[in-house]
């Protein structure tokens, strides 16, 4: 298992108390975003696969399961979707699920998250930009209603993650990895305030004309990005999907 230092150690326990088995499960939010607080829950997210039993008959499992706990005065929020659901999304150019597949903290794998993680490169499209814009529109709406740092973070994480996918077409979700070269310099010191508390204020840490300047040459940026990106128009995974889900389904 890959964990931050930051991460709870029972993690990995949680994979073996769900009621289907996981294809994966891995850590998202601000911890693979780089910039959890010490007191932001932890995001686990992650796909299960449901028996042939479970979705050709008249009744049917819930495609999608969601758990939350405190263990350890920590809060856990567990969202899984069953194999055929999350590739569903994986053609719809969907980032965040992609960041979930291929988040480098690791709970729980098996040898059709590998298969998954070697189809990424016949899924993601310049498509993917549109994600990332959209993402970025909601939560810089959102810094403008509440002034907090962690709305303003996100903004600017999700437009550098969809840049550099654009120019190399890896996902990389860790803004800690992203902001130097990018001309964001105040990133850090940013990150460093946020760790102070989940709902920290961005108050004096940067001029706020400055970070609108910088949200704005982001966007340009990565529609620009898009426009050039070497990326394919369409996916070339649809088949390979669909096999590996009949495969899936079939041996359980």
């Amino acid at each position: 298992m890959t964990t931050s230092e930051t991460l709870p150690s029972w993690l990995g326990s949680i994979a073996t108390e769900q009621r289907f088995p996981l294809v994966f499960g891995t850590v998202s939010g601000a911890h693979l975003y780089g910039f959890a607080s010490i007191d932001s829950d932890v995001d686990l997210r992650g796909v299960h696969l449901l028996p042939a039993s479970e979705v050709v008959g008249l009744r049917a499992a819930p495609e999608t399961l969601q758990h939350m706990e405190i263990r350890e005065g920590v809060e856990l929020d567990l969202v899984t979707h069953d194999l055929l659901k999350f590739c569903r999304l994986l053609l719809r150019n969907n980032g965040y699920v992609a960041e979930q597949l291929l988040s480098p903290l690791v709970v729980a794998s098996s040898a059709l998250h590998e298969e998954l993680v070697a189809l990424w490169p016949s899924l993601v499209t310049k498509h993917h930009s549109h994600h990332y814009l959209g993402f970025a529109a909601t939560q810089w709406k959102l810094f403008e209603r509440n002034g907090e740092l962690k709305p303003a973070l996100y903004t600017l994480r999700v437009l550098l993650t969809g840049i550099h996918l654009m120019r190399t077409g890896s996902v990389v979700a860790d803004l800690r990895q992203l902001w130097p070269d990018y001309a964001v310099p105040y990133a850090g010191e940013l990150i460093e305030a946020k760790r102070q508390g989940e709902h920290a204020p961005l108050g004096s840490l940067v001029p706020i004309d400055l970070l609108r300047g910088d949200i704005t040459r982001l966007r340009v940026a990565l529609a620009e990005a898009a426009a050039v990106s070497r990326l394919p128009e369409r996916s070339s995974g649809y088949d390979a999907l669909h096999d590996l889900v009949v495969r899936a389904r079939l041996a359980v």
